[in-house]
């Protein structure tokens, strides 16, 4: 969707993809701090990993927060739709790199896990 973004030039199309994007970011923020988390931070040893995704989660959440409240036709709403992709980016190499790694290396149950997510994803958006 950030590259559909960067894309169009129709405000209203932005519009709509921001909107989609920050919606989907929601859920999945909440996802992971209600259910991933928790369950990473019991599991294991090191938790600056699991500290620094909660900050990012949070400057995410603003960001997400500011482009809500406004629209592409005021100043640096592209930047910070930008600026949330870079973000997400960050976030996601992070994990996948090395958070990801040390859950598979623990005693999490990430079968279960992951189902509770998923069950957790389908309430939160048939809610919005």
């Amino acid at each position: 969707m950030f590259a559909d973004y960067e894309k169009t030039e129709d405000d209203a199309e932005k519009q709509s993809l921001a909107g989609r994007i920050c919606a989907a970011l929601k859920v999945h923020t909440q996802i992971e701090e209600e259910i991933f988390y928790p369950a990473a931070y019991e599991a294991l040893e090191d938790d600056d990993l699991l500290d620094e995704a909660e900050v990012e989660h949070a400057s995410a959440k603003e960001l997400i927060a500011q482009i809500e409240a406004s629209s592409p036709s005021e100043p640096l709403y592209d930047a910070k739709v930008k600026v949330l992709g870079e973000y997400v980016d960050h976030h996601v190499q992070e994990e996948e790199k090395e958070l990801f790694p040390e859950c598979r290396d623990s005693a999490m149950e990430l079968k279960a896990l992951g189902e509770q997510m998923r069950t957790r994803k389908e309430e939160l958006s048939a809610a919005s």
